[in-house]
């Protein structure tokens, strides 16, 4: 693992503990840096600032990993994955929902959706000729969708079962975005 990765990792591990007693508004970058025994010049080479920071959290512990659920057959499993990412890591998730952070948790969150919903929509429209700019807003309606149902559950703190969600989610869209794109196409 190469030295910038390794960095990277601790900072982020000290950010995430500090997130359990701290909102994420009131860490300052020394707290990071005096608890993971690196000075505030090695924090700025790698991150600008705090949020900086939580956002390459978001970005590299779950995003990467999403392309296996990007078609029809799988995409419920990875709604499921960053249901139960988001579950496993409730303290820096609702920390960051509560507090000036929200954006970033909302932007991360928005990414993550429509990367596996425009997945999908390419997915479905292999063998179709579906205008572009249909398939790009299909895939941010649903993606707003999605949004919306995932912060209700965070704003009730993440109480309900993740597949409780997924299933839901999936009774709400199962079958729409085959039949918009089938609607649509010109082939």
């Amino acid at each position: 693992m190469a030295a910038s990765s390794i960095t990277e990792k601790a900072l982020a591990n000290s950010l995430k503990k500090l997130m359990h007693h701290y909102p994420i508004n009131k860490i300052r970058v020394k707290m990071i840096t005096d608890d993971c025994s690196v000075t505030r010049h090695t924090f700025y080479n790698h991150f600008k600032d705090v949020y900086d920071l939580l956002g390459w959290i978001y970005e590299n512990e779950i995003i990467d990993n999403l392309d296996i659920y990007c078609n029809v057959a799988h995409w419920k499993e990875g709604i499921l994955a960053v249901l139960q990412y988001t579950l496993d890591n409730k303290v820096l998730c609702l920390n960051t929902f509560r507090s000036l952070g929200r954006e970033h948790l909302e932007g991360f969150l928005y990414k993550v959706f429509y990367h596996v919903l425009s997945g999908v929509i390419d997915n479905i429209t292999r063998n179709m000729w579906v205008d572009s700019e249909l398939k790009t807003e299909a895939a941010d309606f649903y993606t707003n969708a999605l949004m919306g149902i995932f912060i209700g559950w965070l704003k009730k703190g993440l109480k309900e079962d993740p597949n409780i969600v997924a299933n839901r989610i999936e009774k709400m869209i199962k079958g729409n975005i085959i039949s918009l794109m089938e609607r649509y196409n010109k082939a």
